[in-house]
């Protein structure tokens, strides 16, 4: 059964929150749905940061360089599952209940981390933590993208998902100390640093409460009365924080409301009416999931087998630091350039830095490598942000979270699982004979993943700046039937 259908109702309530002036509202939204990425960040970061730290018997877990990529690769298999069953639950019970509930198993997931008592229960906590970030992922996107006005959505979204990087950077900072055998004893600070994560999460969650559920997801699934409340609160709201008086609108939507919508209809909309769209999000998930997981996740250890640096803190800082500067400083030019010239040439530009990098790997030092990283991750964390962007403005209102949660989920398992694992491999092969252009191996599997993505874009892609969600995919519960792309 594809649905069932309860009455059809024409609205006006996309063309309202569409034409809303930014204001301190639209900040609540940011502040209580973006800044799951910067937990993201945290968690990624601080794990690249203590590889050396989990490594003693004594004092940490006994771990090897290939157990290092392993947790990263249990995180990101987590993740991927995490976003195909929260997403689908996002779909069908709403944006708020999962927002909330995700959060929530993240938050009892690090907690547990910190209490590891061997690599078995670490790896396990890694697999939960990701399940709960996967499921963030998914609802946090779909939310986002439906409160925030079409002007400014590209930039918003993109400059959100490269708030990953304060978390990295905060991650990498806290690292300092909290690993440093003269300030924090070795077997806790480790564990201390986990801990931190969790402090961040429930302060997100008491903002979080205040978001209101999406009324585009409300009208469709037979809750127009709450939809329209919600809406002239939002408009009351704006303003008076603006001063500005909103008229009204002449663009309505009519729709065939259902209480659900089965995952046989999302599949066929997604791979026959919109096989385009479908690849497209392929190429752009593998290419940045493969990059991001495969560098980032094993960065830390390749400073510290190779390059003989004992606190990588300040070197992945840095690192993180360009890579938000990256999206927020670009951000602006996806709503602007629009989004095929950006997210071809961030993806394609990055791509060919880092195979040069490959090509250089035994001239460079911990300083020269962090620099070049920098430069790399500057342009590829707009392009990165601009996938999940992708993805979620791309396909209609009803599959948008599984959407997300699916290309998420199958571009990572192809990418960000292999990726933690390969470098793994090489770090550890090549820490034999003590050569790092062992590993460049690594840097061009990624480079040609991420040039492959912007031709893709170059060939597939979209121009959605500035147009609403429904223009850009009409709703499956639309009187008129779907364009096919």
């Amino acid at each position: 059964m594809a649905g069932v259908e309860t009455g059809t109702i024409t609205t006006d309530i996309p063309a309202r929150m569409d034409r809303l002036p930014w204001a301190r509202w639209h900040w609540l939204v940011v502040i209580g749905l973006g800044t799951v990425w910067i937990l993201d960040g945290l968690e990624v970061t601080i794990v690249g940061s203590m590889s050396a730290a989990l490594k003693p018997e004594d004092t940490g877990l006994g771990l090897s360089s290939s157990d290092v990529g392993l947790a990263g690769a249990m995180y990101v298999a987590g993740a991927c599952i995490g976003a195909l069953f929260f997403g689908q639950l996002t779909d069908r019970f709403g944006r708020k209940k999962l927002f909330l509930v995700t959060l929530g198993v993240y938050t009892v997931a690090t907690v547990l981390t910190a209490f590891s008592m061997n690599p078995a229960w670490y790896f396990a906590c890694r697999f939960l933590t990701g399940t709960g970030i996967g499921g963030e992922y998914a609802a946090i996107n779909s939310a986002i993208d439906e409160l925030i006005p079409a002007k400014y959505r590209g930039r918003v979204d993109v400059a959100i998902n490269g708030s990953f990087w304060v978390g990295a950077a905060l991650g990498s900072l806290l690292t300092i100390p909290l690993l440093d055998p003269n300030i924090v004893d070795p077997s806790w600070g480790w564990r201390a640093a986990f801990g931190l994560g969790a402090i961040l999460a429930v302060g997100i969650l008491v903002v979080r409460r205040h978001v209101p559920e999406s009324p585009r997801w409300l009208f469709i699934h037979e809750r127009e009365d709450e939809a329209e409340k919600i809406v002239k609160d939002i408009e009351h709201t704006v303003e008076e924080e603006t001063g500005k008086t909103l008229h009204g609108v002449d663009q309505t939507i009519t729709i065939r409301q259902r209480k659900t919508i089965s995952l046989p209809l999302i599949a066929r909309t997604v791979f026959t009416l919109y096989p385009r769209r479908a690849a497209l999000c392929f190429a752009l998930f593998v290419g940045q999931a493969f990059l991001y997981n495969a560098f980032f996740f094993t960065y830390g250890d390749t400073l510290t087998t190779f390059l003989d640096v004992k606190q990588t803190g300040w070197f992945l800082a840095i690192f993180a630091a360009s890579n938000f500067a990256g999206a927020l400083l670009l951000s602006g030019l996806f709503d602007t350039l629009g989004r095929v010239k950006m997210i071809a040439g961030t993806y394609i530009l990055s791509g060919v830095l880092l195979a040069i990098a490959g090509t250089m790997l035994d001239s460079l030092t911990a300083v020269t490598l962090t620099i070049f990283g920098a430069i790399i991750f500057f342009f590829a964390s707009a392009g990165a942000s601009a996938a999940y962007l992708t993805a979620s403005e791309i396909f209609p209102m009803e599959t948008r979270a599984l959407c997300i949660a699916f290309f998420y989920a199958i571009g990572t398992a192809v990418g960000g699982i292999s990726g933690p694992l390969l470098f793994g491999r090489l770090i550890d092969n090549a820490s034999e004979s003590e050569d790092i252009t062992g590993i460049a191996i690594g840097y061009f599997i990624g480079a040609a993943l991420m040039i492959a993505g912007g031709i893709a874009e170059i060939l597939l892609g979209v121009k959605a700046e500035g147009q609403s969600l429904e223009d850009i995919a009409q709703p499956l519960t639309a009187e008129d039937e779907p364009a096919h792309a």
